[in-house]
């Protein structure tokens, strides 16, 4: 069948993102893959980034990926950052870990960054960025005009511009939300003032209230959307693309190879899998020969500790950065790919991006989180694992060590079902139907 929208029909969407290639790292994926399909269903797109973004990583791969058939808007934006470098002591091309990850012990100067970050840079450290974009912007739609803007958060800035837009044009906007705002796992520990979380607050409901769409990656997000009175919310998850069969090339792991991608936070810290790999080891000693442990992401320092005191360094390999292709690949040669949920408030609804392109491997995947939550649900309809809370040891144990039994014997294949839906072409067809339904 084919898919393409008569020409007659097209119709034209302003995507505002702060991540972008070359810029590397699941933030990118996300919109990166649906502007590769967005055209086949009668929408052309134009994107909106940042000249000189501090990414969190470099991955030129990504830049072979864009659509020739899209059109990118640059200008440049300042940021802070480089004020966090220079006290920091890091260098100017090193990237800043997501989230609150740490590679060092916390002291003062860290406490301090963290407070001016969460007190003065509303929503975030991109805001000096809103206002010469809102001016580029109306101008440019003015000459250019689009029949629907997008703007996608974190960080939140990006929301502001599209507000902005939305107030003065007119032009329809979706917000996009690939992590919550104000219940992201480590809100509380920016240190706010009550002034500062009532700016978040009021910041975000307007967002809510004023975008005629709403879209999050999970629905447990777009449940606690509909509870703070957003009334047109819709779930898009993350997904994956179709492979041939031959794109990808692997070769047998010849060890007991645990995969996690995606960073790790200390709130990601899974003290229990640590402790069920010890006792194998130590019961074991072909277990302990094969296991190897591979973290590719930023991994706070509060992991390799509980590493250290669990006696598994020897057995563990990390990786800051991989090429998203190489990930794949990584992804398809490991034994079993581990999926840790941050024991946060907000862990029944944290979906990470890799995890839908672990349903790819056919490999079991070993989740550590709430049963109840998105993920847990998804394991179950796809048959592609198993989710652990995280304090249950014993069950822990028991899957690692059938899993391990199973790799012995060469059987560690999983049959998946009902993963087409997370075909990124088909979750293309939803954004394009859910822009179709805003626009005249």
């Amino acid at each position: 069948m084919n898919t393409k929208a008569n020409s007659a029909s097209r119709k034209r969407v302003l995507i505002i993102t702060y991540y972008w290639p070359p810029s590397g790292g699941s933030s990118v994926l996300r919109w990166l893959k649906f502007t590769k399909y967005l055209a086949e269903f009668g929408w052309d797109v134009t994107i909106y980034t940042p000249e000189n973004p501090e990414p969190q990583a470099v991955d030129n791969s990504l830049l072979k990926e864009i659509p020739d058939n899209i059109n990118v808007l640059k200008t440049k934006i300042w940021e802070p950052y480089f004020i966090f470098k220079l006290f920091s002591g890091r260098s100017k091309e090193k990237g800043l870990a997501p989230g609150f990850i740490s590679t060092k012990k916390k002291n003062l100067f860290s406490d301090i960054s963290i407070w001016v970050r969460g007190n003065f840079f509303i929503p975030d450290a991109r805001k000096f960025w809103i206002r010469p974009s809102v001016k580029f912007l109306k101008c440019y739609l003015n000459e250019f005009p689009h029949d629907a803007i997008i703007s996608t958060g974190p960080p939140h800035t990006m929301h502001l511009i599209a507000l902005a837009l939305k107030l003065t044009t007119r032009i329809p906007w979706v917000a996009d939300f690939r992590d919550p705002w104000t219940n992201i796992d480590y809100y509380q520990q920016l240190k706010l003032t009550k002034r500062a979380d009532k700016k978040h607050r009021q910041l975000e409901q307007q967002v809510l209230m004023q975008a005629d769409k709403v879209i999050t990656v999970g629905p447990t997000m777009s449940k606690e959307f509909v509870e703070m009175g957003c009334k047109n919310v819709s779930t898009i998850t993350n997904g994956f693309d179709s492979l041939p069969d031959d794109s990808i090339t692997t070769e047998a792991d010849e060890n007991f190879t645990l995969l996690h991608v995606g960073s790790l936070p200390e709130s990601r810290n899974p003290v229990i899998l640590w402790k069920v790999l010890k006792s194998l080891s130590e019961q074991d000693a072909e277990f302990k020969k094969k296991l190897k442990i591979e973290l590719i992401g930023h991994v706070d320092i509060s992991i390799i500790d509980a590493l250290k005191y669990n006696q598994l360094i020897d057995s563990l390999m990390v990786k800051d950065y991989l090429p998203n292709q190489e990930v794949l690949k990584r992804i398809t040669e490991a034994s079993v790919l581990l999926l840790i949920i941050n024991n946060t408030q907000n862990a029944t609804g944290i979906l990470t991006n890799k995890f839908f392109e672990y349903l790819t491997a056919k490999k079991p995947i070993v989740a550590i989180g709430p049963p109840k939550g998105d993920a847990g649900k998804i394991l179950m309809e796809t048959n592609a694992g198993k989710i652990l809370d995280y304090t249950d040891e014993e069950g822990t144990y028991n899957y690692l060590r059938q899993l391990f039994s199973n790799f012995v014997k060469g059987i560690l294949q999983v049959e998946v079902k009902n993963i087409d839906k997370f075909n990124r072409r088909n979750l293309t067809k939803e954004l394009a139907d859910l822009l179709d339904s805003v626009t005249p």
